[in-house]
């Protein structure tokens, strides 16, 4: 009686979830962390963050990752970040690195987000030409630096930012 019953309160929490619409997106992020978690274990994702090439060259150290944006209902995008790059000669640790960034194609005005922790704002650099955004920074101990194809052709007068914490926000008027 006790299976019935748990099996049957399992079925009224997925029905109220679907109610709301999050049924597929609960499942879809379950569906993901095991993804990860087989990657893991297969030996795809071993780490994330910093990795120290001190062996290679005094204070040098490689930032690497990824990230996955099924924004949109489109296919999921999976963009890396970081500044290690794949050469045909092997992985590459540059000093640049390519901040994590998300675009956001609203009714009225583009959205792009950076994030570029331990800068300045004075440090930041934007260049906007057309629909090709450049985002770079240089500070004493960090750089970045970011190209962006952006969804549509915009002005550089009706280009306007805020850095705040880390996280660089760019608002273009359409």
């Amino acid at each position: 009686m006790e299976d019935k019953e748990k099996k049957s309160n399992e079925e009224n929490q997925n029905s109220d979830f679907n109610i709301f619409g999050l049924g597929g997106l609960f499942k879809g992020i379950e569906k993901l962390v095991d993804l990860a978690g087989k990657l893991e274990e297969s030996g795809g994702v071993k780490k994330e963050g910093e990795i120290n090439f001190d062996h290679i060259k005094k204070g040098m150290k490689g930032v690497y990752g990824f990230t996955i944006n099924t924004a949109g209902g489109g296919s999921p995008k999976v963009e890396t970040f970081g500044n290690i790059k794949k050469t045909p000669e092997g992985p590459k640790v540059d000093e640049e690195r390519e901040p994590i960034t998300d675009i956001f194609d609203e009714k009225n005005e583009i959205v792009v987000i950076a994030e570029m922790p331990g800068i300045e704002e004075d440090d930041i650099t934007i260049d906007l030409k057309e629909d090709i955004l450049e985002i770079s920074a240089v500070s004493k101990n960090r750089k970045y630096r970011k190209e962006l194809l952006l969804p549509a052709k915009v002005s550089k007068q009706n280009l306007h930012h805020k850095f705040t914490n880390g996280i660089l926000e760019i608002r273009i008027k359409k």
